[in-house]
């Protein structure tokens, strides 16, 4: 193999990794530089390639990667305009990978790369199919975790132990390695839903993995902002639907189902207030109902929507539209009761139709029309010629 040495002490690499690295990324830019040096020096003499998926990051991270392979070191970015989530970014850096040995790790830092040839060494010296960094074997730690964030990581485990059954003991670890044939006889079966890709992939494999399990400890994220918070919960709640449902219920339409319930109960203490305070009772219907479309709009754009959300001038259209449909889903819902009672002549069964044919109306032209992700700007390109 030839080489030549870069500066920064990177080298040219003119074989075939011996381990692809997969790290997800977005506004990572001040972290990529100290984690591709940690990298090459946990990595040593082995080849390695570190291939970043960027979820078309507005901070310069897909330039900063672009500056680093210009110095010749091993890296390169995917970048992606219009979709977003760490689980896909994930399957996209293993489909792209050169070796077929794959390491994925967090791009902040908060993983141990100093395990990455520990790692390496098992899938290349044993047959298991995954190798899972893990904070609860020997070795392993949460770090500077507080009692809340280790509350609900215990949940988490918890459920997916129950629920999911799955046995290893950090099954919500986003550090792991694994052979990329097992990836891809997994990725039709992949709900690439959420931050939990590692649950994803043992959920869905067809067969049971062997499994190894190696320790270490979480460390603070080197720089940036943390991506933890509770929509995240939301995603783990939506894979687990998914995986419990075999892909059969949208894991959205449940959620957006949910707030809707939310909405009723938004509902009925306006109309309460208002009824009491004196107002009329078609008045008070009236307010109640608007104060129920504003909260499910704003709940749905929150978490529901999260990755295509509206701010500004459109969050303003995009609640008119939704009121809009909000209000066509009414009359859907009193059209298909009124046909249930005269042909079943049940109400309670007429009530349960007209509310989920509504539901499924709601949904559907929301999705499409309020939150439809956006297309990027085409610019045209004007040459210029003397």
């Amino acid at each position: 193999m030839i080489q030549r040495q870069k500066p920064f002490g990177f080298t040219v690499q003119h074989a075939a990794p011996a381990l692809s690295i997969v790290a997800p990324a977005y506004n990572e830019r001040e972290n990529i530089r100290p984690l591709v040096h940690a990298i090459a020096h946990a990595m040593g003499e082995m080849t390695w390639e570190l291939i970043i998926v960027d979820d078309d990051s507005p901070d310069g991270t897909a330039r900063e990667i672009a500056a680093l392979a210009g110095e010749g070191a091993p890296v390169r970015c995917i970048r992606r305009v219009g979709r977003r989530g760490l689980a896909s970014a994930v399957v996209e850096g293993v489909l792209a990978a050169t070796s077929e040995l794959i390491a994925v790790i967090d791009a902040d830092l908060q993983h141990d790369e100093t395990r990455l040839p520990v790692m390496l060494d098992l899938l290349k010296t044993t047959d298991v199919d995954l190798v899972i960094g893990s904070r609860h074997v020997a070795g392993g730690g949460v770090g500077e975790w507080n009692q809340h964030r280790q509350r609900m990581s215990r949940v988490a485990t918890w459920i997916a132990h129950r629920l999911a059954g799955v046995r290893v003991s950090d099954p919500m670890s986003g550090f792991f390695a694994v052979r990329q044939s097992v990836v891809e006889a997994t990725i039709y079966d992949l709900s690439q839903q959420g931050y939990k890709i590692l649950l994803d992939i043992l959920t869905a494999s067809q067969r049971p993995l062997k499994v190894a399990e190696v320790g270490y400890v979480f460390r603070e994220r080197h720089a940036g902002t943390s991506k933890l918070d509770v929509v995240v919960l939301i995603e783990y709640a939506f894979l687990l639907i998914d995986k419990l449902t075999r892909g059969l219920i949208p894991p959205r339409f449940v959620l957006f189902c949910a707030i809707g319930g939310l909405g009723l109960m938004c509902h009925i203490a306006v109309l309460d207030v208002a009824i009491g305070q004196g107002v009329s009772f078609l008045r008070a219907q009236g307010i109640a109902t608007l104060c129920a479309m504003a909260f499910n709009y704003v709940l749905n754009n929150a978490i529901t929507y999260r990755s295509a959300r509206l701010k500004g001038v459109r969050f303003v259209l995009g609640y008119l539209v939704f009121s809009a449909v909000c209000s066509l889903g009414a009359l859907a819902n009193i059209s298909v009761a009124n046909l249930t009672l005269n042909e079943m002549g049940s109400w309670p069964l007429a009530g349960i139709a007209g509310a989920l044919m509504s539901s499924v109306f709601n949904f559907g032209v929301a999705t499409h029309f309020v939150w439809r992700p956006r297309r990027p700007r085409r610019c045209a390109t004007v040459l210029l010629r003397e």
